[in-house]
């Protein structure tokens, strides 16, 4: 079959996985606050002439039946990665969704949408583990932060589409204002699981199932431009070919082997790279949204417009990463994001504390998650913070969320360790869909200090723990937790002699390498024994001792990695 290799069409078809889970948070913000949907599955009765709608904790568990079966989704999608391809895993995500979503339009009571939206997460789970690993793995080094990136870009595309084509529908009288929209979901997953018959399978992958024609072939297609004498097909393949041969003397890897001395560091920062990722409030903003803006006192159409903007803000303002997050690198696009948004939470929180008034007995407008209001100027301040929340997120911690955790792990635990710790973001996620709409009714304006803790906390967590990947190979990566391979490698250089046992290089000592690789992949030469060029590069080609055995370096300082070896 014919098979399209240009990696910017591969990521952008690959990428529409993200925009199901966008779709999914738009559908629910946009609805929740409309009377069709709070009529039909009222719970609380008639509040100042308007449905209640559920009760506080049961729209919580409406909310969270998507991102628990997201976990679950995350998790089974590592052993089926393994099994079946990076590709037809995401394919058999796309029939999961189209379930879900039939059921989701179909819902007669709250169990029955409940069960929808589990199903629904079933595919965002297997797409958001296994879409960043197939496209970090096919992806030109220089050029993977911003591909695999997309993968968050697309989220934004997929909330603002599905929350004006939400907004429209809410103006349609009956069941129809929610049903539309949801059954409407299906087309995207359509067109994924159709295109992907026309793009290649992960290289690395289809090399650890030995077939080597097949990871030749992906290689020169995509790397090469159809080249296969390209340097950058030569030098690719020879990575992979290393990376293989060492790990063939290691039996097939399980989840508990993520929790070994020499992988444990990396399955912490993974795992946390996607918790605090939850727990920055981001989801948050985006499922309730609504609930902030009735704070400020928007109503019925007002509501929904000042809510788009913020979606907006999402898309235009992940544009940015997706051309220079490379360039930037990523711990100091986390550390600015993180301090930012620790910033507008606490504006947030001193906003509604000081100028804000509790709303009265069930809420206002009968939304009991409207338990303070703010108005005047106060209430545009708390508007302002919100946007200014997003449009530091979005640049940041959304597209590097996706980005990062790929990148840590070696090919052969690559599948499971990411989909370990994506069931991270599901799980906070599940937990926050739970725990916002009844803390707005207890906690109220103190929800955005919890948040803006978080945001600090996970600030300090990046400084200290978090190394740099920008531009360097998936291999040579590894060598920052298991020690160079040869002393003369650019990771060694980058340590200066620096090692901590089952931590690695210190991640404070790290670099980002985007304009070494660029010169490998403009044709420069690669030694031989991978030390690189006129300009330096190299680390990660090595020769069999390198790839396999060990240096003195190595055994010196991490005697773990030395027993992994």
């Amino acid at each position: 079959m014919y098979q399209i290799g240009n990696i910017y069409f591969i990521a952008g078809l690959a990428v529409i996985g993200g925009a199901l889970f966008g779709f999914d948070i738009a559908s629910m913000s946009a609805i929740i606050p409309g009377q069709p949907y709070r009529c039909y599955f009222n719970q609380t009765g008639i509040k100042s002439g308007n449905c209640g709608g559920p009760e506080a904790l049961t729209q919580g568990g409406i909310t969270a039946a998507m991102p628990a079966g997201s976990w679950l989704g995350a998790l089974i999608s590592g052993v089926l990665t393994d099994r079946v391809g990076r590709k037809k895993a995401i394919m058999i995500g796309c029939i999961i969704w189209v379930i879900g979503s039939i059921i989701s339009a179909a819902a007669q009571n709250i169990a029955m949408l409940s069960v929808g939206r589990c199903i629904n997460g079933l595919c965002v789970g297997i797409a958001s583990a296994q879409v960043p690993v197939y496209i970090s793995e096919l992806s030109p080094p220089s050029k993977r932060g911003r591909m695999v990136g997309a993968q968050q870009w697309a989220i934004t595309w997929g909330i603002m589409i599905m929350f004006y084509l939400s907004y429209g529908c809410s103006y349609i009288d009956g069941t129809s204002a929610f049903r539309i929209p949801w059954a409407l979901q299906i087309i995207p997953s359509l067109v994924l699981g159709f295109g992907l018959f026309f793009t290649p399978e992960s290289p690395r992958w289809l090399a650890r199932k030995g077939r080597w024609e097949e990871c030749q072939f992906v290689v020169t297609l995509v790397h090469g431009k159809g080249d296969p004498k390209a340097r950058i097909v030569e030098y690719e393949m020879k990575e992979i070919r290393d990376m293989v041969e060492f790990e063939k003397a290691n039996a097939d890897v399980t989840f508990l082997e993520l929790l070994k001395p020499r992988m444990l560091n990396r399955t912490h920062i993974g795992l946390f790279m996607q918790i605090w990722s939850q727990l920055t409030g981001m989801n948050v903003m985006m499922y309730y949204i609504t609930y902030v803006f009735l704070m400020a006192g928007k109503t019925e159409g007002a509501l929904l417009l000042s809510s788009s903007i913020q979606y907006i803000i999402n898309v235009i303002m992940t544009i940015p990463a997706l051309i220079y997050v490379d360039r930037w690198g990523r711990r100091p696009t986390l550390l600015v994001g993180g301090l930012l948004m620790a910033a507008w939470m606490f504006a947030n929180a001193g906003i509604l504390s000081v100028y804000g008034e509790p709303a009265p007995p069930g809420g206002f407008q009968g939304t009991a998650e409207a338990s303070y209001v703010v108005s005047g100027p106060a209430s545009n301040a708390l508007i302002a913070c919100t946007y200014l929340f997003v449009a530091s997120y979005a640049p940041t911690w959304g597209p590097v969320s996706w980005i990062y955790p790929p990148e840590l792990f070696p090919m052969r635990e690559r599948g499971k360790a990411v989909a370990l710790a994506t069931s991270g973001n599901w799980a906070f996620n599940t937990a926050l869909g739970l725990f916002v709409p009844p803390a707005f009714v207890n906690i109220q304006w103190r929800t955005y200090c919890v948040f803006g803790t978080f945001c600090l906390a996970m600030t300090f967590h990046v400084f200290f723990l978090f190394p740099e990947t920008a531009g360097k190979t998936l291999e040579e990566i590894g060598e920052m937790f298991e020690g160079p391979r040869d002393s003369g490698s650019n990771v060694a250089q980058e340590a200066g002699g620096s090692f901590i046992p089952g931590i690695g290089v210190p991640a404070w000592k790290t670099r980002k390498a985007t304009h070494r690789i660029r010169d490998v992949e403009r044709g420069g030469s690669v030694a031989a024994d991978g030390s690189g060029a006129e300009k330096g590069y190299g680390g990660a080609v090595g020769s069999e001792k390198e790839a396999g055995v060990g240096s003195k370096f190595r055994e010196e300082s991490s005697p773990d990695s030395r027993e992994a070896a």
